[in-house]
């Protein structure tokens, strides 16, 4: 019998290794597809009161997203950037586009004081009536050929298109009280935004939006009586892209519950499909034509990193295999899905099982998207439990924890590395310990050998985890990690976080998975671009048909 996590979710040892992390996929749980569902379900509906934008591309517009109770503003300025100023590091200080997502509607006086500011980023100041600050640069490439074809009266190249993926990429969605925006809590207990990440993904959604009328826009402005606007279809295929980079690695370290919410309602999800006796004939239907389409997107993947580009051969070989296998297979009863995955864990890679664990949930939404309602984390904290027996403690820390007892902790390799925080920026950093002088800088972001260390140190207590801390407070931060862990068996990455093969990529794929992301595209192991709501239908055009398998692209004739 296989281990279990929880809700009868995979062995979290299995689940947690970082390579396997860094294979997840999108899948129904992704906070995007969330979002379209929700907005469609509750019939949402948008309108731009403004868009005051001269010929050159600069200037401002206003997009409201018109929920069952609120309204919500996506406040867009764009502005005349030089090439040679056009950067996505985080230290740069200029972006073609700035925006903010604002709670309401706002009026003169609130433009004005974020046209004061938005521009800024970092360096301005947004009021709690502000829920997200982002910027974006523009695919240059991408961004005048559409231009100057449907200039001349023509749809962009479809394999331009294909290449690149999006207009314009965002360096940075930030909430959550980033300078001075609403806290979390301040918006927690709205329902539209009780699933993680949900001010953010609307703020992208609506991005989108401005940049295909800003393209087209531009298109106008050089073409005039020829120009015509981009064909729906078309425009459907052009996301927003991101790139992303190591301060968002530490993030799954520094909030486990929220991890293991993520994790534990997918592996919840992926134990009630596996759990079905039978198929019927339309869920089999789904199966295959979403696995059709994933063969496509892999298809579609792109990238010049060299490790991401074997494994996507790999995933495209594996998938094709997967289909032949579906094909000749009897998936109607006999727990079907179950024998299709265990089959899988034996013949795929682990890129290609992940990505079926997506797929087994597009035919059961009606049996999973319920698991969504579970994954965000507004706890007020964790406490660590005082009167926990020293004795229960070394035990929780044996099952989290026993890879990390094993690593030779003393082998310079198992601890080459060390998390810091940059003096410039205040963003996380991964140095070289023996290279550079930052130890006494160094972040707690190793559980691992935090773990080891407080194992050590637990070698012949007795009484409580209050006495020991009294002694040891140095390992306060580790008791808690170890007491959560207890209580959410996902919360933790197996795996060392400072050796020298670290590849921080996995961490920067899982989260943004979980996101809905796609066509990952590494560009070292520490940074990343990808593609948000590529083929996600327009605001003008999301409907409960069309608000939840968009991810998928059509497949080729």
């Amino acid at each position: 019998m296989r281990a279990q996590g929880a809700q009868g979710g995979r062995d979290p040892a299995q689940v947690m290794r970082l390579s396997r992390l860094g294979s997840f996929h999108q899948s129904r749980l992704s906070f995007m597809r969330i979002l379209t569902r929700r907005m469609a379900g509750e019939a949402w509906w948008f309108t731009r009161p403004e868009f005051a934008v001269d010929a050159g591309g600069v200037g401002h517009a206003i997009y409201c997203a018109h929920g069952p109770e609120r309204t919500y503003s996506l406040v867009a300025f764009s502005h005349a950037l030089p090439d040679e100023a056009r950067s996505d590091r985080v230290i740069a200080q200029a972006w073609d586009a700035t925006f903010a997502l604002f709670d309401g509607v706002p009026d003169a006086a609130d433009i004005d004081r974020l046209r004061a500011n938005v521009p800024l980023q970092e360096a301005g100041r947004l009021s709690a009536r502000e829920l997200s600050l982002s910027r974006a640069n523009r695919s240059v490439r991408l961004w005048e050929h559409v231009v100057a074809r449907l200039a001349s009266g023509a749809q962009p190249d479809a394999g331009e298109i294909a290449r690149v993926g999006y207009l314009m990429r965002t360096t940075a969605v930030y909430g959550s009280g980033k300078m001075g925006a609403a806290d979390r809590e301040m918006i927690a207990d709205r329902p539209e935004f009780a699933a993680p990440f949900q001010v953010e993904m609307l703020t992208v959604y609506l991005i989108r939006a401005f940049l295909r009328d800003l393209v087209e826009h531009m298109a106008r402005a050089r073409g005039a009586d020829r120009a015509v606007p981009l064909d729906p279809a078309v425009a459907r295929r052009i996301g927003i892209g991101n790139s992303t980079g190591l301060g968002m690695a530490p993030f799954l370290l520094n909030h486990p519950q929220l991890l293991n919410n993520w994790i534990a309602a997918r592996e919840g999800a992926l134990a009630r499909v596996r759990a079905l006796p039978s198929a019927s004939a339309e869920e089999l239907a789904v199966f295959e034509r979403v696995l059709a389409q994933s063969i496509a997107m892999a298809d579609l993947w792109s990238t010049e990193h060299a490790g991401q580009a074997a494994r996507v051969a790999g995933l495209r070989a594996d998938l094709r295999v997967l289909q032949a296998h579906v094909a000749a297979a009897d998936l109607r009863e006999g727990h079907p899905w179950e024998r299709l995955f265990v089959w899988a864990e034996g013949a795929l890679g682990e890129e290609a099982q992940e990505c079926l664990a997506s797929l087994l949930l597009e035919p059961y939404g009606a049996l999973v998207d319920d698991l969504a309602q579970g994954m965000a984390d507004d706890s007020a904290g964790f406490c660590i439990d005082g009167a926990m027996e020293v004795q229960r403690l070394r035990a929780a820390l044996r099952r989290t924890y026993g890879w990390a007892l094993e690593l030779d902790w003393a082998d310079p390799a198992q601890t080459a590395r060390a998390w810091y925080v940059s003096e410039a920026k205040l963003e996380p950093r991964l140095g070289e310990r023996a290279r550079e002088p930052i130890e006494p800088y160094e972040q707690p972001l190793a559980p691992g050998r935090d773990a080891a260390r407080l194992w050590q140190a637990l070698q012949g207590a007795k009484g409580s985890v209050a006495e020991f801390l009294l002694a040891h407070p140095e390992h306060r931060h580790m008791v808690r990690r170890v007491q959560i862990c207890a209580d959410a068996p996902y919360a933790e990455i197996r795996g060392n976080t400072i050796a020298a093969d670290l590849m921080p990529m996995d961490m920067l794929r899982c989260k943004l998975s979980f996101f809905g992301a796609v066509h990952f595209d590494p560009r070292s192991d520490r940074w990343v671009r990808i593609c948000l709501f590529g083929n996600a239908p327009y605001p003008e055009e999301l409907s409960a048909e069309n608000a939840d398998f968009w991810p998928y692209p059509p497949v080729p004739a």
